[in-house]
């Protein structure tokens, strides 16, 4: 350990290594909290080259390497399984460039997401994906997952918005993926990349695509009695032609522990209420909020209210995108799953989901992405009584295959990681699989870059993680 921390000190600096277990504790785990593993080492690099050369000390010394944002991912992406050497990000935060001519910026991976809009305000220009985490997560992380957020049902997600990457692959070979224009010519490889959870290669830079500031907005709350007539409201919404920024539901409880945080006013009465953003040129908006609020009020809404300025906007968006934490103040610990529907089956799915977690003696909470079908369910718990985390497992994985069986799948935007490496053979056939096996062989043949993440016949995957609890549905 000695010579590993020199010799890592002098590509970093010795303030850039950690090996103190009490500092490792820190990256044990990301916001899956029920797996942790601490790393042997864990480096801040500022630099791509720096990551180069720790990779190529770890390749020397067969040791597998972590990449790791901020560690806000949803799904062990950043777990460090049998130790290594972590490569944190969070020092590599620069905003490089920004060309607002051609609505491009660069920006180092470890860059917080709210900061690459920042700084393109000033150009009336942003960054349109927008996780709920985006005040903490990094682009890096970001792109690992293909995150989204809530204005992904117009914008679309990370991988629309990235043009252009820098890569140090598992071997420690720096490369350029993609460009700053539109439409490179040859293969895809940032497609293949984005997404690719950190086991392609460590992603040290991105490029990312602005998108113009709405010239005006129409924010509205509905409230309503049951979820079936705010998720009835959805698929009306979307099938009426109106295709909002941001279409979230909140249920319930999310209500209740969201206006404990903050006193926003929500009703704490109500099941159910829907945040619709709609934006756009001026011309035509109050129609469509005129339209939007008439397919809301046919299905039962109680009361619609409107945002009358930017603050309340932001007072709306802010109760949105800290709900999970406000979930806090109900439990210790809680759980976010993140499968994907079909809108249509959306007040089916979130009834048997209730019905699981009510088999399993937990409290299920939903705030989620319902234009795109995108749930998020939180199960609520406390992780230091071991039944506890073993029931909620065990939801977790049934959860996930109500929402196969309705036609979805396993995640839109958390990733894979280790806690649903084990289910993915009930999505995709052994030939898929294969395919998916062969193209990360191409790039990181030795499985050192992120090792035991996403196939489902890894050791820690299979033999150890779900030999403890396999999944309770018969698919």
């Amino acid at each position: 350990m000695q010579s590993l921390q020199k010799e890592l000190s002098v590509i970093v600096g010795a303030d850039a290594v950690l090996t103190d277990p009490i500092q490792l504790r820190a990256y044990d785990c990301d916001a899956y909290t029920i797996e942790k593993s601490l790393p042997t080492v864990v480096t801040l690099p500022q630099e791509t080259a720096q990551v180069a050369e720790i990779v190529k000390v770890a390749n020397r010394l067969d040791l597998p390497v972590i990449p790791r944002g901020a560690g806000t991912g949803l799904s062990g992406g950043s777990l460090a399984v049998n130790g290594g050497i972590l490569i944190a990000t969070t020092r590599m935060n620069r905003i490089l460039s920004v060309d607002a001519r051609n609505r491009r910026l660069r920006a180092q991976s470890g860059a917080v997401n709210i900061h690459l809009s920042k700084a393109a305000k000033p150009f009336n220009l942003h960054y349109a994906p927008d996780p709920s985490s985006q005040g903490a997560c990094t682009v890096g992380g970001n792109v690992a997952e293909n995150a989204g957020g809530p204005h992904t049902l117009k914008y679309g997600v990370t991988v629309n918005h990235i043009t252009g990457l820098t890569m140090v692959l598992p071997d420690g070979e720096i490369v350029e993926l993609g460009d700053e224009v539109e439409d490179p010519g040859g293969c895809d490889l940032v497609g293949v990349v984005v997404g690719s959870e950190g086991t392609l290669g460590i992603v040290t830079e991105v490029v990312a695509r602005l998108t113009p500031l709405p010239a005006a907005y129409r924010t509205l709350l509905a409230i309503f009695e049951t979820l079936d007539d705010a998720t009835r409201s959805v698929s009306q919404l979307i099938a009426a032609g109106i295709v909002p920024a941001a279409l979230e539901l909140m249920d319930k409880l999310v209500l209740e522990a969201v206006e404990a945080a903050f006193g926003y006013g929500f009703p704490l009465d109500a099941e159910a209420v829907l945040l619709i953003e709609l934006d756009g040129v001026e011309a035509g908006l109050d129609r469509l909020q005129a339209q939007a609020i008439e397919i809301c009020h046919s299905n039962h809404a109680r009361e619609t209210r409107i945002a009358r300025d930017p603050l309340e906007r932001a007072k709306l968006w802010a109760a949105r995108k800290k709900a999970i934490g406000a979930l806090g103040r109900l439990a210790p610990s809680c759980v976010t799953q993140d499968g994907v529907i079909p809108r249509a089956r959306l007040s089916h799915v979130l009834r048997e989901a209730g019905e699981i977690a009510h088999n399993y003696g937990l409290r299920l909470a939903n705030v989620f992405h319902a234009g795109d079908g995108n749930l998020h369910p939180v199960l609520l718990f406390d992780d230091s009584n071991p039944d506890e985390v073993e029931r909620v497992a065990k939801a977790g994985d049934e959860i996930l295959a109500l929402c196969l069986r309705e036609g979805g799948s396993l995640s839109g935007e958390h990733g894979i990681g280790t806690e649903k490496c084990g289910l993915m053979n009930a999505m995709f056939s052994s030939a898929d699989l294969e395919t998916m096996r062969m193209l990360k062989n191409a790039f990181n043949p030795d499985d050192r870059c992120n090792p035991e993440k996403i196939f489902p016949d890894t050791r820690y995957c299979y033999e150890t993680k779900y030999a403890l609890r396999k999944p309770a549905f018969g698919l």
